[in-house]
């Protein structure tokens, strides 16, 4: 008969940020011929905007970013603005996301990814003293006056957030939109030749893959590559929690082991190589938590608790600088003090140490 340990209670995750996504994906409609004219040209057809894997929102939220209670939104455009503009900026990426509601009447979201047809997003001004009556809506109608194209007005007509910076303040729904958005964006920025035999790509499937070019190589559909790593909360037989700070981290913050999954290794291993690597702590026991994609740029983070076996810690010096066991009391009075900081609100970790407070920080 075996006693209580700290990970008989322990239940997966109810919320992570980048994990709530709702839509339907409408996959088989991805190889439909036209597919991104023909959703853009219907009425209920709303465009987001990627720019180096930052999302577009209204003038004036991103200077909200660090307010604790501060709401954000995408900025979208009606379909039909986008079609004539893909046209035009042969750099433009559409990706297909899906629809939400019955396929009768569905209303259909699409990315645009800009990043290669207007300047660099170094160029994206300041948002900071920006009123918010300045975005740019539905409502406005198409450009007028000047007849300067949506995608060249992109970079100064919006604010640009990443996404550690608009999921935690934004819905579920829009917040899924962006982590998709942003993951496929991402992949296409940084892989604009065929691995294979070095071919210039070109978007295929709705924008959710790409074709090789070179017809002599068989024209290969490539699809994005997602890097599992492991998160894991390693706690002991008293219930404290090991939290561990990283050489190339800032500051004082301190999080849980983590680590890539090597090739041919399981998730379960690979959490247990990476804590003791690490910290020289084994760790016995493993429960699921959760997983979310990560896409910084193409990680998907799964989450375990696990039960140390030993408790005594061997840091690496090299890639862990420091470890150290805290009971609650000790995390919470670390936090006030300033001699540890919490991980962002949109990370995985931040949810597996409130799972283990108690509470949200």
């Amino acid at each position: 008969m075996t006693g209580f340990t700290p990970l008989s209670l322990t239940h997966a995750l109810p919320f992570l940020p980048l994990a709530q996504g709702d839509i339907d994906y409408q996959v088989d409609r991805r190889g439909e011929e036209g597919l991104i004219e023909t959703v853009l040209a219907e009425p209920t057809t709303r465009v987001m905007l990627v720019n180096a894997g930052r999302i577009a929102v209204p003038r004036g939220e991103a200077a909200m970013v660090n307010y604790e209670a501060a709401k954000m939104r995408l900025a979208m455009l009606p379909g039909r603005y986008m079609s004539a503009e893909l046209g035009s900026h042969p750099g433009a990426v559409a990706i297909f996301l899906g629809a939400y509601g019955p396929r009768a009447d569905a209303e259909h979201v699409v990315a645009v990814d800009v990043t290669r047809a207007v300047r660099t997003a170094d160029s994206i001004p300041d948002a900071a003293g920006v009123g918010a009556d300045d975005s740019f809506g539905a409502a406005d109608g198409p450009s007028r006056g000047r007849g300067a194209s949506i995608i060249d007005q992109a970079p100064q007509r919006f604010d640009w957030v990443d996404l550690r910076g608009f999921a935690p303040h934004a819905s579920a729904r829009e917040a899924g939109l962006a982590t998709s958005a942003a993951s496929v964006s991402m992949w296409h920025n940084a892989q604009r030749h065929c691995p294979c035999c070095g071919a210039p790509v070109a978007p295929a499937l709705g924008g959710w893959a790409q074709r090789c070019t070179s017809e002599a190589d068989g024209n290969r559909i490539l699809f994005p590559r997602i890097e599992p790593a492991v998160i894991t909360a390693i706690v002991d037989r008293k219930d404290r929690l090991m939290l561990q700070h990283n050489a190339a981290w800032r500051g004082a913050l301190y999080s849980t082991s983590a680590g890539f999954v090597e090739a041919g290794e399981n998730l379960e291993h690979a959490a247990r190589r990476e804590a003791f690597e690490e910290t020289g702590v084994k760790v016995g026991e493993l429960r699921y938590l959760g997983s979310q994609p990560w896409p910084f740029p193409s990680s998907l983070m799964v989450a375990f608790k696990g039960q140390a076996e030993t408790d005594e810690i061997h840091v690496d010096g090299k890639e862990t600088t420091d470890a150290v066991w805290v009971t609650r009391d000790e995390y919470t009075h670390a936090l006030i003090a300033g001699r540890m900081e919490a991980p962002g609100k949109a990370t995985i970790a931040r949810y597996m140490i409130e799972e283990w407070l108690g509470h949200e920080l």
